[in-house]
């Protein structure tokens, strides 16, 4: 035994510096991370994808064709009021139907079939009674995100109400003297002639979390596959007895299995392809058989699920070999810190700082949402995210697998074994 009583470390600077460096850095990571991302999305708001409909079959005004929902949405178009936070897309209903039902829209302005002969009634003589109001339809998307879809119905609800008061100042002063001939009802309404209601534009069922389902799933899967990773590295350690194994009191320890580099993260990765199979289905049970999630087609589901908890596994795995104890930190920052504000689930990309945009392109968590959500929400469309999550996958395990075995083959080539070879005793000469 040494004699020094174990406390006394706590008197060694290094062990302070080190600790604090590492802590401090991780707390600040974490804080830029998460409180910053997400911080002021109406201020970095940018381009956020929004439907504008003219349905209006407009109607014959003084032996005039008029189509007053053509003005709306033109001036809606060309309003500079938001400047380039909301990015309104011109389409007819059928195409705002498949891209909400895509989660390519937040949301949608629609102006009904009825609109101009509605709006053109108010400024009838018509006896007693109140005028039919005329209405603008403002959809909602949860769907593809709960803050995107409230961001987006906010701008369409402001937008259809200025729209409301535009066209009423051009009625009013259209009717001119003729307003007193008009009830009074007609004469308030004209000022303001439409009524803006709301409605989700594609409705999903009622254990669908409001549209968070898909990313705490998704969630999930990366928490897994990142955890499995930390334990499948630490018991393929110690069944090649690099490690102790500490049961309790109890501390086992196996005979040294030599192993390169390469050979460890090949027999670990082996463990986590495996085990994903089980891990998934687990995952897809949990949530679906006991918890009673909303899904629609299983066998995709669990498929994919496997697939996201053995690339999630085998990427965490990598950096573990490359990075050694402190590849742990860098998992949790690649897989959790940069990877839950960028993932696109409650805050849209549209609605990030740049920084976080930037992030967003390659994080896993935002692929494996994207592929999520279109088995959850959208029928599976390829064009709804599933074809990028599986590009993207594939991409991740093709990059995890060249970075780290590339890194770790050359760890290897330069002798930088995890216990040094003992040097090999000289041969002695056989007399004659």
């Amino acid at each position: 035994m040494s004699g020094i009583h174990p406390f006394r470390i706590l008197r060694t600077k290094p062990l302070w510096i080190a600790n604090g460096v590492i802590t401090g850095v991780l707390a600040l990571l974490f804080a830029v991370f998460y409180v910053g991302a997400n911080i002021d999305p109406v201020d970095h708001m940018t381009k956020l994808p929004v439907g504008l409909v003219n349905a209006d079959k407009g109607a014959t005004v003084g032996g005039k064709q008029v189509n007053l929902g053509a003005r709306i949405t033109e001036s809606i178009k060309k309003s500079t009021t938001g400047g380039n936070k909301i990015d309104w897309k011109v389409m007819d209903q059928k195409e705002m139907k498949e891209e909400l039902g895509k989660g390519k829209l937040f949301g949608a302005l629609v102006v009904p079939a009825d609109f101009t002969s509605a709006t053109t009634a108010l400024t009838g003589t018509a006896p007693a009674g109140t005028p039919a109001r005329p209405t603008l339809k403002v959809l909602t998307n949860q769907s593809a995100g709960s803050i995107g879809s409230s961001l987006a119905r906010t701008a369409t609800t402001t937008a259809a109400e200025n729209a409301s008061l535009q066209l009423g100042r051009q009625l009013t002063a259209q009717t001119g003297a003729q307003q007193a001939k008009l009830p009074a009802a007609a004469r308030v309404l004209l000022a303001d002639p439409a009524a803006v209601t709301v409605k989700d534009g594609h409705p999903l069922d009622s254990h669908s979390g409001l549209g968070l389902t898909a990313f705490y799933y998704a969630l999930t899967l990366v928490v897994v596959g990142m955890l499995s990773a930390n334990v499948i590295s630490g018991q393929v350690d110690h069944a090649l007895g690099y490690t102790h194994n500490d049961m309790g009191p109890l501390r086992l320890h196996r005979p040294l299995i030599r192993a390169t580099r390469v050979q460890t993260l090949a027999i670990s990765s082996t463990l986590m392809v495996a085990l994903s199979l089980l891990m998934g289905t687990l995952v897809m049970v949990g949530a679906v058989g006991i918890m009673g999630m909303d899904a629609a087609h299983l066998s995709l589901l669990w498929l994919y699920s496997v697939c996201a908890v053995a690339v999630t596994g085998i990427g965490a795995l990598t950096l573990l070999a490359v990075f050694g104890t402190p590849g742990m930190l860098v998992v949790t920052l690649v897989f959790i810190g940069m990877a839950v504000p960028t993932a696109g689930a409650t805050t849209p990309i549209e609605a990030l700082p740049g920084f976080y945009r930037v992030l967003a392109e390659f994080e896993p968590l935002r692929q494996i949402t994207g592929g999520i959500r279109s088995i959850l929400y959208y029928d599976a469309q390829g064009d709804a995210g599933l074809t990028r999550g599986w590009v993207m996958m594939a991409a991740g395990l093709v990059a995890a697998a060249l970075f780290g075995f590339g890194v770790l083959g050359w760890y290897d080539r330069r002798g930088l074994h995890r216990i040094p070879v003992e040097a090999t005793p000289e041969k002695t000469a056989t007399p004659a």
